[in-house]
């Protein structure tokens, strides 16, 4: 039955083949914004992933995760409704919960604090207009990651903008969610408001969340060659964390939260779970100082009220970032040269004052561990863009990376302040891409990686500050093709990869239960990444079938360990923790007359291994959702569209979200069964 439908999805994409296409449609060229300035993807000198407002739009429960997936290269899970995680090209090993070494910008702001973590579950998918994710090591521009980089860019109003939008959405597991988006422009004016409230009981035991959250963008014109740019948000978000199940929990009820074993209480005795309340801001001005000088700065700040009660302690933590970000771009066109060149600096601190108690039934008792860090990021960077006959494009860049931290014990006893120091640290990119037709494109990229310790895991649950912890570092090489068809009805990206790491960091659980994190030598990181699209039948088309567009995206892994070894044993050679060596993902978007229209996506995931020693792996998954919505109702004279979908429509048992290296063996945190939503979107247009 699985094979069938998923056979079918496929069929049905390809069976509007035989029909006469209209070549007289030409559809709108993807641009993209990744170094300072729009260029078309045809020429982009990286692996880039692309990810718009539509596709957003066409997932369940207003979450990120099926629309990152869709991304070659992309890994994101959910342990529990709220709680993600995010690598890019490696493993999760670093993240047993949050993001690390990926760096996030908001519109020109960092979300990544400096101390290496970023929230992106604070953000709502209501108030995102679209997302490039820049894949490999980009520290040149962005500062220190050894794993890519992530563009959020936020919703912006135009002159023929949709002025407001209500959004309205309910399924199971007691999941609604609600949206507000308003949006006005004025001369020189603009502002947008978005409001978003999502909840859910989960499918598990223990795995409710609710979020509020409100954000404001505004932009000034206040002159002919400057504008002013603010942005503020503020998320309150909670979840329960229902914890890690062993196999036989896992088989026997996937829907059970941990249980209480020996000594140690179950996660509902412990109301084991996530409070989070950010406040995030910041202000940027671009001066076009003239026809080839132009001038950005961007200030910005941060607050983070955090606590966790957990299974066998209760972390309190206060975050707060100041930073400053700002560049002086040079740029000149000839009849068969332009160049852009760009300097430039970012500089951002974040405070953290951590405390730990025993967790008494879900209330702090006594206190266990108090200490005080602050992580200062610094870095400098220099890119130099060459277009030769609009065929070669040549970049070069390079960044000056300073990273320490200082800390400071409270209690159970004091000390005195000290500081640790990482050596400074050059990040170059060097990247060329060829036209060879006006179609097709080839490219090449080395660059070096580097990503230091963040403060979750030099002062992690084991409450130790680890001051042996060290930064990982590696050099990634990389070739890719590109070619759409003249009609841009038809792309088609291919990318090779090979990522040494040294000094990789893992997470290790000691035997209370508490982690810690070590160097583990390195990895040997080889992949192949492609994405395929087609307008089988492209949009507006006045047949019966309206439009009919089949994606694909595929990702090879071939990671493996490199010089690993602890007490327990030599992991040398052993494929890399919760890293599955194939993904497969195939959508279609059907539209039909009425304005009906259909999205399906089916989702492969091989088996991967739980721990380093490859003793434990996750099954591999079939996953497939439908949506179908219709736009032609209306309330009153307002354009009204109603949806539905199905989520795991095989019904498929899976854990997304493994707790890798756990123990006793409790690595898996199932996700939901078979499951249903549906909603509608009612949009406010002018007179």
């Amino acid at each position: 039955m699985r094979t069938f439908l998923a056979a079918s999805l496929v069929f049905l994409s390809f069976s509007a083949i035989a029909q006469k296409q209209d070549t007289t449609k030409r559809l709108e060229e993807v641009e993209i914004r990744p170094y300072f300035s729009t260029q078309p993807l045809l020429r982009a000198t990286g692996s880039i992933g692309f990810i718009d407002r539509s596709l957003l739009q066409k997932q369940a429960g207003g979450s990120f995760i099926a629309a990152m997936n869709t991304v070659p290269g992309i890994r994101m899970e959910e342990r529990s409704p709220g709680s993600y995680r995010l690598s890019i090209r490696g493993s999760l090993l670093r993240s047993p919960f949050g993001i690390r070494n990926v760096k996030i910008y908001f519109d020109e702001f960092p979300l990544t604090d400096a101390g290496g973590n970023s929230y992106l579950n604070a953000l709502d998918v209501a108030a995102i207009n679209r997302i490039q994710i820049l894949k490999g090591p980009q520290g040149s521009l962005f500062g220190a990651n050894s794993g890519g980089v992530v563009l959020i860019q936020s919703q912006q109003s135009s002159a023929d903008s949709i002025p407001a939008t209500l959004r309205l959405e309910a399924g199971s597991y007691g999941t609604f969610r609600q949206s507000l988006s308003v949006g006005k422009q004025f001369k020189k004016y603009s502002i947008n408001l978005s409001q978003a409230y999502q909840r859910s009981d989960g499918y598990r035991d223990h795995s409710g969340m609710d979020r509020k959250y409100f954000q404001v963008t505004q932009q000034l014109d206040y002159s002919k060659r400057n504008s002013l740019k603010a942005s503020i948000y503020y998320s309150d978000l909670h979840y329960n964390t229902p914890g890690g199940l062993n196999i036989e929990q896992y088989l026997d009820r996937p829907t059970a939260s941990r249980p209480a074993a020996g000594p140690i209480k179950s996660a509902i005795a412990q109301k084991a779970g996530i409070y989070s309340n950010t406040l995030f801001g910041g202000l940027s001005n671009d001066w076009i100082i003239n026809d080839h000088f132009k001038h950005v700065v961007s200030v910005f700040s941060s607050y983070t009220d955090f606590k966790n009660p957990f299974i066998t302690n209760y972390e309190k933590r206060k975050e707060l970032t100041l930073g400053l970000r700002s560049y002086l771009e040079y740029q000149r066109q000839t009849t068969r040269l332009n160049y852009r060149f760009n300097i430039g600096l970012e500089s951002s601190q974040t405070s953290s004052d951590i405390v730990n108690y025993n967790n008494n039934l879900g209330k702090p008792a006594a206190l266990k561990a108090s200490d005080e860090l602050k992580a200062a990021s610094n870095f400098a960077f220099v890119h130099l863009n060459i277009d030769f006959l609009n065929k070669w494009l040549f970049e070069l860049s390079t960044s000056g990376n300073l990273y320490q931290y200082t800390y400071q014990s409270i209690a159970p006893i004091a000390t005195a302040k000290k500081t640790n120091k990482f050596d400074f640290q050059l990040m170059p990119r060097i990247a060329l891409s060829y036209l060879l037709s006006p179609d097709l494109s080839l490219r090449s990229a080395i660059s070096k990686g580097y990503s230091p310790p963040t403060i979750a895991e030099i002062r992690a649950s084991d409450q130790v500050i680890n001051v042996n912890l060290q930064p990982e570092s590696g050099w990634n090489h990389e070739i890719g093709i590109r070619y759409q068809d003249p009609k841009r009805r038809f792309n088609i990206d291919l990318t090779g990869f090979y990522y040494r790491l040294q000094n990789a960091i893992v997470r290790r659980l000691n035997q209370n239960e508490n982690e810690y994190f070590i160097n583990a030598g390195g990895t040997k990181q080889w992949g192949l990444e492609s994405s395929f699209s087609l307008w089988i039948v492209p949009g507006n088309s006045s047949k019966f079938i309206r439009g009919l567009q089949f994606s694909n995206a595929i990702t090879l892994s071939n990671f493996k360990f490199e010089h690993y070894a602890d007490n327990v044993g030599d992991y040398s050679g052993n494929q890399l923790t919760g890293v599955p060596k194939q993904v497969v993902i195939n959508s279609i978007d059907l539209q039909l007359p009425g304005k009906w229209s259909l999205f399906a996506l089916y989702n492969y995931t091989s088996s991967l291994p739980l721990n380093d020693a490859n003793t434990v792996y996750a099954k591999q998954y079939h996953l497939i959702q439908t949506r179908v919505s219709w736009k032609t109702l209306k309330m009153g004279n307002l354009p009204l569209e109603i949806f539905a979908g199905i989520d795991n429509l095989l019904n498929e048992r899976y854990s997304l979200g493994n707790d890798l290296n756990a123990v006793a063996g409790r690595y898996y945190n199932a996700a939901a069964g078979r499951n249903y939503y549906a909603g509608l979107s009612l949009q406010l247009k002018r007179n």
